[in-house]
């Protein structure tokens, strides 16, 4: 199997890309540390996969909050032995609002979830990767807006170029101690953070669908497919990518 016998934390997995990824890493043999904020859903996830005959570890919590990422990852230790990859995936999007009306909140929140969770996540996974001495592999998610500006708003595109930069910087300094760290550059994905910005601004499903050269989304699992890859051995000369998982939208 694709990732027999690895640990690996998966974060924003109560729902849409996390959600499938935790079902396909326990299928591809991994056990699955779930971390998210709703830790009801989580616990019918880590049912399911346990009902398949895979290991799930529930680890609730807000990335943005440094404490809750330290627990999920000494959990994941102590239970497992060691951890040996992460999907970073937890995200939060505002959209709907030009720059300048923008309110502080809604900035802090973006940044919070989707820079500074990741920032917490590697701080904290790196060292446990480290202590093993067998190195690792992470996966952070990004967007296209990480590499554009597709009308998703200021604070949302800052952010996911802010990812890419995270993820490159941490493949510079760790390569040679033997971790691996790339990014998603998603494409549009159908999910329930999908439907709730659409709800908000409906206006923008045309775009997310057409920009696409095959005009359609993506369903979570297939992007969940391609984390899969990255975290497995499979892809061991990869680091430091930006990997487009776009339906060809950077392309066109």
């Amino acid at each position: 199997m694709l990732l027999d016998g690895k640990t690996i934390m998966i974060t924003g997995c109560s729902s849409g890309i996390g959600a499938a990824a935790a079902r396909l890493f326990a299928a591809e043999g991994a056990n699955v540390v779930l971390m998210a904020r709703r830790e009801e859903r989580l616990r019918a996830l880590a049912k399911e996969i346990e009902d398949e005959g895979g290991a799930a570890l529930v680890a609730a919590g807000d990335v943005a909050r440094a404490d809750d990422v330290d627990r999920a990852v000494t959990t994941a230790v102590e239970r497992f032995g060691r951890l040996d990859g992460a999907f970073n995936n937890a995200g939060w999007a505002s959209v709907g609002r030009l720059l300048h009306e923008t309110d502080e909140a809604d900035f802090d929140r973006v940044m919070d979830v989707n820079v500074r969770g990741v920032w917490n996540c590697l701080r904290r996974q790196i060292p446990a990767m480290l202590a093993d001495g067998r190195g690792g592999s992470i996966v952070n998610t990004s967007s296209v807006a990480g590499v554009q500006a597709p009308g998703s708003g200021a604070p949302y595109v800052a952010a996911k170029h802010a990812v890419l930069g995270l993820t490159r910087a941490a493949a510079g300094e760790y390569g040679e101690r033997g971790i691996r760290v790339n990014a998603l550059v998603m494409g549009s994905v159908r999910t329930e953070l999908m439907d709730e910005v659409l709800g908000k601004a409906p206006e923008l499903e045309h775009a997310f669908v057409h920009r696409s050269t095959q005009k359609r989304m993506a369903a979570p699992r297939e992007a969940a497919e391609a984390a899969a890859w990255l975290c497995s051995d499979r892809a061991s000369f990869v680091t430091g990518a930006a990997m487009a998982v776009d339906g060809g939208w950077t392309a066109a």
